[in-house]
């Protein structure tokens, strides 16, 4: 802008919203914006973070708007880890419990198969018909997680004849939140673990598990963005019989599940009816980078760290005032589905 003149004043409008919409990096969006408080406002009045928000991260597609906490809540405050780390907080509810406590949900927090020289493991109840499914549910570390990958251990009877593996056929995995109204899911009956308890935003897709005894590793096609904490294993048909009952079952040893939290520099309130939601931003400060020797792929480690560069470009504007993210625009967000497949 030598001598006073905008770059973007010799363009035309359309044009210059054709070019930055067409930028896959958010990088190159944080960059723009930073070359001057005009660019930066452009950046913000049109909306372009929200475009590439919504791109990224189908599941932003309910944010109400964001919010910045007033200057007596501020701090420092990092979002989350560098690395992806093990992201379950605590078991939840299991659809069925065969004998509780001894093969509760539990049990598969453990990453060992026998503790105090007994078998360690949750399993469900018999069912003569093969395709009756089951849940496991977990609370995440924080209400905004992005998940990379969930991997999960088959039970090996290793006490019964033939050392039979009680895996499902298939599993899915489901993403979200538990509704306003439930206070206290962990004393419900373990029986009772309907979807009307829950808000899934995500469903995957589904995946072959194999009848093996072996920490098998289920990774999403791209990472998700899991808004509310709560996080589900759908267990999809029974191969396995036992031979005392003739029944069908199927029986875990260990689950984890693999992301990076968001907290506590993001956060999140459930705005009721709508089940829209309100993002918190804090006070932020960039994590260090993530080392170069990581195993994960390098394209994995960027995306996770996309969220958190153009949500602080959202707030850089300044000031302790909600930001809007109307909805105006989006009216077709309305007509679809309350799922996002993740495909």
């Amino acid at each position: 802008m030598k001598n006073g003149w905008d770059f973007l004043n010799l363009l035309h409008y359309d044009l210059s919203i054709k070019i930055l919409t067409s930028l896959q990096d958010p990088s190159d969006l944080v960059r723009f914006g930073a070359v001057s408080r005009s660019w930066q406002h452009f950046v913000i009045k049109n909306g372009l973070c929200k475009q590439l928000c919504l791109r990224m991260f189908p599941q932003l597609s309910r944010v109400d708007h964001v919010n910045e906490l007033s200057s007596a809540s501020k701090g420092h405050a990092e979002a989350g880890y560098s690395n992806f780390m093990e992201c379950i907080s605590e078991a939840i509810i299991a659809s069925s419990t065969d004998n509780y406590p001894e093969e509760s949900i539990d049990n598969t927090l453990e990453s060992r198969d026998r503790v105090a020289r007994r078998a360690s493991y949750w399993s469900s109840k018999g069912q003569s018909n093969p395709a009756v499914p089951e849940t496991l549910t977990y609370r995440l570390c924080a209400d905004l997680c992005v998940i990379t990958e969930i991997n999960i251990r088959p039970f090996q009877a290793y006490f019964e004849f033939g050392k039979p593996i009680y895996s499902a056929n298939s599993v899915r995995f489901r993403m979200g939140h538990m509704k306003s109204y439930v206070d206290n899911l962990v004393s419900e009956s373990c029986q009772d673990c309907g979807h009307e308890k829950f808000v899934w935003t995500c469903t995957s897709e589904e995946f072959p598990m194999a009848q093996e005894n072996k920490l098998q590793n289920f990774k999403l096609p791209e990472p998700v963005l899991c808004i509310g904490g709560m996080l589900q294993i759908e267990l999809l048909g029974r191969v396995q019989r036992e031979d005392m009952d003739g029944l069908y079952y199927i029986c875990v040893s260990h689950v984890e599940v693999k992301g990076r939290p968001l907290s506590p520099a993001f956060g999140i309130q459930i705005l009721e009816p709508s089940e829209n939601f309100m993002l918190e931003a804090r006070s932020y400060t960039q994590p260090p980078p993530i080392p170069e020797q990581e195993s994960l792929p390098s394209t994995l480690q960027m995306r996770v760290r996309d969220l958190e560069q153009i949500v602080n470009l959202l707030r850089e504007n300044g000031g302790e005032y909600g930001y809007g993210w109307d909805i105006e625009d989006e009216e077709s967000d309305e007509d679809e589905e309350e799922d996002i497949d993740i495909e």
